[in-house]
């Protein structure tokens, strides 16, 4: 149907109050400790996307670009893993966790897991399984707490524990060593269950262990693992990796039924091209792990704050009184973790400077310094 003159006038005036709402400069005239999430895309994955704008190519993954990237997983994880791209964490937790379970079933998390507490249900809407959660004070499982979870095995009166589900780094910015993750996957197998890694940060763990990221594939006993590409500099890349072939030969049904198969998928698998290429993954996570560190020490230096939890990745959690709380985030956002024992999160990214960590510290000392 042609659109009519007034269609036409509604369009442009819609257009020119957005143009008028958008700000002529970013939200926040500097870099924040909100999120990695909140970091822009690093100029190489941009670069790379443009780089493949060019004519037609196949849809649906059937391309040299897709193809590519596949590739270079492969050099990572081996020739034995299957990757299919995503758009983001939870659909690619959803789907990962679908081709390990079925309804009946459960998975085996820590309480403070993204797939327990930030993904608003999704995993228990979508796989119809239950979490059971375990608490942990550091935010890592371990045998013999997951082992508390697994009960009525054989009862049809119970779920039945059947995934482990870990998260690398934690939500604690805590990182799991190779040998507690194996140990955790042996454990896992001898229970004739599953394992599944969260790795919405798994490159800023790597970076911490000083290893590839493919040492939490198989190497490390894990089953499925949730790729994440975003928090490390993408604009929206993620990738469910599986290294069983049972999980292989549905899961391509599994994504697209979960809403999760991109069109266009060279713009998506351009980005790990370039994530991929020159180590640009473990040059964004080693820089935002070594400013994570810096802010870490810069926090501890001021007197009446103190770490919650060792600084392992990216993330810093600090205790701080709660008016100081309030003034420093109208200058810099981030997160109160909770609320009860006034523990606040501050993320690091690719492109977090010295200078951002050094001049909030320095207003954090000066906020403190005023409250004695």
């Amino acid at each position: 149907m042609p659109t009519s003159r007034t269609d036409s006038a509604t369009s442009r005036s819609y257009a020119t109050e957005l143009r008028n709402f958008m700000p002529p400069e970013p939200l926040h005239p500097h870099r924040t400790f909100a999120s990695d999430n909140w970091a822009g895309v690093h100029p190489e994955v941009l670069e790379a996307i443009a780089r493949v704008n060019v004519g037609h190519a196949p849809a649906y993954g059937a391309d040299a670009v897709t193809e590519e990237a596949l590739d270079l997983f492969r050099s990572h994880f081996g020739d034995d893993a299957e990757v299919y791209f995503c758009f983001n964490g939870t659909g690619t937790n959803v789907v990962g966790l679908q081709s390990l379970l079925r309804p009946f079933e459960a998975v085996v998390c820590a309480d403070s897991a993204h797939i327990n507490v930030d993904e608003c249900g999704a995993p228990e809407r979508f796989l119809g399984s239950k979490l059971l959660t375990v608490p942990t004070p550091d935010g890592k499982l371990t045998p013999e707490l997951a082992a508390a979870r697994v009960q009525g095995v054989g009862d049809e009166h119970h779920v039945q524990a059947r995934v482990v589900s870990v998260t690398q780094s934690t939500e604690f910015g805590t990182v799991y060593t190779l040998d507690e993750l194996t140990a955790l996957s042996e454990w896992a197998h001898s229970q004739g269950m599953l394992v599944h890694l969260d790795g919405a940060r798994i490159a800023n763990a790597a970076a911490s262990l000083g290893v590839d990221f493919g040492a939490f594939g198989q190497a490390s006993g894990v089953d499925v693992v949730s790729f994440g590409g975003t928090k490390n500099g993408a604009l929206g890349a993620e990738a469910v990796v599986t290294f069983r072939s049972e999980s292989s030969t549905s899961l391509r049904f599994l994504r697209k039924q979960s809403m999760q198969l991109s069109s266009k998928m060279r713009f998506v698998a351009a980005q790990f091209v370039a994530l991929l290429t020159d180590d640009l993954w473990l040059r964004s996570a080693t820089h935002a792990n070594t400013m994570a560190t810096r802010l870490g020490s810069g926090l501890s230096s001021v007197d009446g704050v103190s770490l919650a939890h060792p600084v392992e990745a990216n993330g810093v959690f600090a205790v701080m009184p709660t008016p100081v709380v309030e003034g420093l985030q109208a200058e810099w956002p981030f997160y109160v973790w909770d609320e009860d024992t006034g523990v606040v999160r501050l993320m690091c990214s690719f492109d977090t400077a010295e200078s951002d960590v050094d001049a909030f510290v320095a207003r954090l000392g000066e906020l403190m310094a005023g409250r004695r």
